[in-house]
């Protein structure tokens, strides 16, 4: 199977400025592309993963991938698919950002192949030098106004009222950087989602126009749930890779969660599970939906692919544990970061489980699981209330420090997903 082959049952190819020059000159061996990552934030989230991961198949297929950290067009602001200008970062945020993302993009290319080893570029070190007189004459004059206004990036913006002459400029910008790429790194293809396309088409016209050389441009469809709206958001807003940012639980969570009717067309972008793999699950979610066994696999893969699989197994743990599940083995670190950090936590003086330790209905009260004493005793009779996720109906019961997990923890649940830990401290 040929790289575009498994793009395109992957559903990854939406268009290209020239397919049939494009499969031709893939057929005749390695070539080199590019995807360009500006940096908004000190962290990528799920929504560059889809980008990130064509490079990582186009080098699986022995093609030479360049990521390209965007110093420069990071501090001007994309306007495709924004409807609104953006704040302008300070040179010390993006050079910041820069340095966080970086790390991330060398979690997922191979940097030390000597065949075809992956690059990591900054657009700053070629466009800072760059003076505006000799931007204008050397890359504005070769850009028809009335061509850059029909650009859906800017048409759109114009519609919904207006634009700046900062992010007008954008694909300029993005245009000079694939013409460098193609003169010093002989970078033959651009990668993008369907939002690039009037930058990727500026950046080949630039190239055939100041160079006559050949380049292709390749898009993908943008990563969009079943009712139309983005992918990559939960509730609390955006989901990051970086765990300081969104925790692994999340991370895994939020796959968990994935919708039947968009887990599969996830399960092709954002793993490298195969195709029959990926079939087989497809079978299984329509015999059995309510196994979710498509979305275990999503979640493990993906968190894998990102945290790497000591913590996605952690994340796994926990994630049992919220639903039920016994804690025999469960490790300290995994408790303290996957389950006191994801759950209302409360502190509690060491003196509460001293002795004869504290009687259950006053600590589930506490806990904030219970309202009242009322309804704790009542929940407690009625078996509804866990302790360390075993059902206790004693409301006579006392809980001391042998009850604490770790010596630290107590974990306390009301029905089927109401959890709360209490913490001593």
């Amino acid at each position: 199977m040929t790289i575009l082959d498994e793009l395109q049952w992957r559903g990854l190819y939406a268009d290209c400025t020239d397919l049939d020059a494009l499969t031709t000159r893939l057929a005749e061996g390695p070539l080199t592309l590019y995807a360009g990552f500006d940096p908004t934030a000190d962290s990528l989230h799920v929504g560059n993963l889809v980008p990130l991961l064509a490079l990582r198949r186009f080098q699986e297929h022995g093609h030479r991938p360049i990521a390209l950290a965007g110093g420069a067009t990071g501090m001007i602001g994309d306007p495709s698919g924004k409807s609104s200008e953006r704040n302008l970062q300070t040179p010390e945020q993006v050079a910041a950002n820069i340095a966080a993302i970086r790390g991330q993009l060398a979690k997922f290319l191979d940097f030390d192949s000597a065949a075809n080893g992956a690059q990591l570029v900054d657009n700053s070190t070629w466009t800072a030098p760059f003076s505006y007189l000799e931007f204008l004459r050397d890359v504005g004059k070769h850009f028809p106004v009335n061509l850059m206004l029909a650009k859906d990036s800017v048409r759109t913006r114009l519609e919904e009222g207006g634009i700046s002459y900062t992010e007008f400029s954008y694909m300029l910008l993005q245009a000079h950087d694939f013409h460098h790429l193609r003169e010093v790194h002989n970078c033959e293809l651009q990668v993008g989602a369907t939002d690039q396309w009037g930058n990727i088409t500026a950046g080949t016209e630039l190239i055939r126009r100041k160079t006559g050389h050949t380049a292709w441009g390749l898009t993908f469809p943008l990563l969009t749930k079943s009712d139309g709206t983005k992918y990559g958001k939960s509730a609390s807003g955006a989901v990051w890779l970086d765990p300081q940012r969104t925790t692994p639980y999340r991370f895994y969570q939020f796959f968990m969660q994935a919708e039947d009717a968009d887990v599969i067309k996830l399960l092709k972008v954002l793993t490298f599970l195969p195709q029959e793999e990926i079939d087989a699950l497809a079978a299984e979610l329509e015999s059995n939906p309510g196994a979710r066994a498509a979305q275990k696999a999503l979640a493990a893969a993906v968190t894998t692919l990102v945290h790497g699989k000591y913590v996605c197994a952690d994340a796994q743990a926990a994630s049992a544990i919220l639903f039920g599940g016994g804690l025999e083995g469960i490790k300290e670190s995994v408790f303290a970061e996957h389950l006191a950090g994801e759950v209302p936590t409360q502190p509690m003086f060491p003196s509460k489980f001293a002795g004869e330790g504290t009687n259950i209905i006053d600590l589930v009260v506490a806990s904030g699981l219970c309202p009242s004493k009322g309804q704790a005793r009542k929940d407690i009779t009625a078996g509804g209330i866990y302790v360390n996720n075993e059902r206790s109906n004693d409301i006579a019961r006392n809980l001391t420090s042998a009850d604490l997990l770790f010596g630290k923890y107590l974990l306390l649940r009301k029905g089927k997903r109401n959890y709360a830990v209490l913490s001593v401290s």
